[in-house]
């Protein structure tokens, strides 16, 4: 991982706790992709994409979260939840961006899970 993304999800992980998530784990990967945050928030188990941009030449950090990310993130969640045997009652996949001044924004439910079952 570059300097710069470990220092996004610290910056991350610092804003999701300060917020009530409780971190579970950091940059999970499996064969299908990597989670960079997996945290529960209440009875919620939540994987976060961190995005970060040192400048906005190639766009927004949200920009970057496009729907073949978004479906490996899918993907790689199950294999999460499968690997642990976990029986979350609610996932939810959330995006953490963070612009050139270092300020974050944070969507919550950013994209759903239709048609994919764990």
């Amino acid at each position: 991982m570059l300097k710069e993304g470990q220092e996004y999800e610290d910056l991350a992980c610092a804003y999701l706790k300060k917020n009530g998530f409780s971190i579970k784990e950091r940059n999970y990967s499996s064969i299908t992709g990597e989670i960079d945050i997996v945290a529960a928030q209440g009875k919620t188990l939540v994987f976060i994409e961190v995005k970060g941009r040192a400048n906005e030449k190639f766009g927004s950090p949200f920009e970057a979260v496009n729907k073949p990310k978004q479906r490996k993130i899918i993907k790689t969640a199950i294999c999460f939840i499968k690997q642990n045997k976990l029986k979350p009652k609610e996932i939810r996949f959330d995006v953490v961006g963070i612009n050139p001044e270092n300020e974050i924004e944070h969507i919550e439910n950013a994209f759903q899970t239709k048609g994919y079952f764990y």
